[in-house]
């Protein structure tokens, strides 16, 4: 993205800051409103373009989106417009317009359903049109269309009240690579938010699909710019910095394909929203992103989503709410009422066979004592094929949260068939222990962690990881749990456990519970010389005390 864009996009934002829309969610679903009405426009005028080519017997104007009753509905006719008459005709006119549109576009109805617009004053609301007006969105490729909105995301990000919906790039883009998701994939996050993960899917597949690519370090493009670095000028000072790929998909072979494939579900219309505008930007305007709650029986699911199945899931859902128990979905594997439990759960019975899921879990998940959650732990344990358990620092979430979370990584098994419990428990649990991820644990500057691109695990976790997966999971890295190393050792990072002995542990999955010990060093001093410094020393105190007594006995 270029710097006149990102500056446009600033005064953007300015402005709507400047006009009182300082809440960051309303913010970012306001300007995503008028994105996408100008998104229309530009759409129209190709329809109309493709009309005049095919002439008046190839479908013409029926595929329009504005026929000529609502064609004062379209951006280029009210742009110009100003004042009261702007906010009110947009308002009063082209929202109930789009909502319309349920057999026409159901997803451009669905988009714009209950959509109030927020910008309540009328010169404010015309600067944000004006500058909206001068991005020609036609002429930018879908991952510069994608990089404006991760853009204003990001930038508007510094808000607690958004960061609570953002699981942190370098999280984000080590979960899928780690899950390798392909075209034909159907990919699904039952909490989506602002639908990082999908988009970071998206972004994985189309690099594989592409003739030439870009690395772009997980502090954005910008990061390098200020360095005046290439990427491997960057990479060569710094082994450990933490890249991802990005490329425009151009050997996609179906792309309707793809765009079927992104399943999303969040209980906020506006979280909802600016996800599918996150999509819609990217080119993928039939991605099944709709307002529903995964967990209950009145959370708006159809038949079709309850038992839809899927080859990929990524999440990282609300950690500590608590559903009463009347509501809660009837076809889960648990019977308890906290949320983090019920995601959990909803994820393994939505997995297909052979299907794989990465999630972010509170570490009370992984070691609470209660039935519900050591019932949970067995069932992934012993009815899925649990692959890692990825230990992630504190800070990860800060300035939002500091609570300590952990990565669970399982599929289900391809066949339903059991296997042999023998067999089972001789299978091995890898565990990882990311002690820096890229950002300062501790400081918070800016609204956000200062950048540490020299101390970040992840580069490595993803070596070994492949190396894990290349063996088909066979041979985990590191060393086995319980294992006592040599005084002086360095702490390891990784280390894997059997079946049998996390079973033995009541399926406490928290990476700390087996991790190999280091001796500690024997000391240089001769024990003999010890032991007689000891017992001059209780001479010593003997001697005092018996002073002591005879004071004490001649006071009496």
């Amino acid at each position: 993205m270029n710097q006149e864009l990102r500056k446009k996009l600033n005064r953007i934002t300015d402005i709507l800051w400047a006009g009182g829309v300082t809440n960051p969610i309303t913010y970012i679903e306001q300007i995503s409103y008028l994105i996408y009405l100008k998104l229309l426009e530009e759409e129209e005028s190709s329809r109309e373009l493709q009309a005049r080519l095919l002439g008046e017997g190839g479908n013409g104007g029926s595929t329009l989106l504005f026929p000529k009753q609502a064609e004062r509905f379209r951006w280029s006719k009210w742009r110009f417009r100003s004042g009261v008459d702007l906010r009110d005709f947009l308002r009063d006119h082209v929202f109930p317009y789009m909502a319309s549109l349920v057999k026409e576009e159901p997803q451009i109805a669905e988009y714009f359903r209950d959509a109030v617009l927020e910008i309540v004053d009328p010169n404010v609301l015309k600067l944000v049109v004006d500058e909206i007006d001068g991005i020609d969105f036609t002429k930018l490729g879908s991952d510069v269309k994608g990089d404006i909105f991760e853009y204003l995301l990001t930038h508007l990000g510094q808000s607690a009240l958004n960061g609570q919906f953002r699981t942190p790039r370098q999280i984000r883009a080590m979960m899928v690579e780690m899950l390798d998701p392909n075209l034909g994939d159907s990919i699904y996050d039952p909490a989506c938010g602002t639908g990082g993960f999908l988009i970071d899917a998206i972004d994985y597949v189309l690099a594989q699909y592409s003739t030439e690519t870009r690395e772009i370090p997980i502090y954005g493009e910008e990061w390098l710019e200020k360095r005046n670095q290439s990427i491997d000028e960057a990479k060569k000072e710094i082994p450990t910095l933490q890249t991802y790929r990005k490329g425009p998909g151009e050997k996609i072979p179906n792309w309707e394909l793809l765009e079927r494939s992104i399943y999303g579900i969040d209980v906020s219309r506006q979280m909802m929203r600016i996800a599918m505008m996150n999509l819609v930007l990217r080119g993928i305007r039939q991605a099944n992103v709709k307002r529903g709650n995964t967990l209950s029986d009145m959370g708006g699911l159809s038949e079709d989503d309850l038992n839809r199945r899927y080859k990929v899931i990524l999440s990282n859902p609300p950690f500590a709410g608590v559903l009463p128990k009347e509501s809660i979905r009837q076809d889960l594997p648990t019977n308890s009422k906290k949320s983090e439990l019920l995601f959990l759960a909803v994820m393994m019975e939505a997995l297909a066979p052979g299907g794989q899921c990465a999630v972010v879990v509170p570490e009370g998940l992984l070691f609470g004592s209660t039935s519900a959650h050591v019932e949970l732990r067995r069932k992934l344990v012993e009815d899925f094929d649990l692959r890692a358990v990825v230990s992630l620092p504190a800070g990860v979430f800060k300035p939002y949260a500091g609570v300590k979370t952990g990565i669970l990584v399982f599929s289900r098994p391809a066949s339903p068939a059991k296997k042999d419990k023998k067999n089972k428990e001789k299978e091995k649990l890898w565990f990882y222990e990311i002690r820096a991820d890229g950002f300062d644990p501790d400081k918070i500057s800016g609204g956000g962690r200062p950048e540490t691109p020299d101390r970040n695990d992840i580069p490595d976790l993803l070596r070994l990881w492949k190396l894990y997966k290349e063996s088909k999971f066979k041979n985990p890295p590191g060393i086995e749990a319980g294992s006592l190393l040599e005084p002086g050792s360095e702490e390891p990072r990784c280390w894997w456990a059997t079946i049998k002995s996390i079973s033995e542990n009541e399926f406490n999955l928290t990476a700390g519970r087996y991790k190999p010990l280091i001796a500690e060093k024997a000391p240089d001093e001769d024990p003999a010389q010890l032991i007689r410094e000891t017992l001059e020393l209780e001479q010593e105190i003997t001697e005092g005390l018996k002073k002591l007594l005879k004071v004490v006995e001649e006071m009496e």
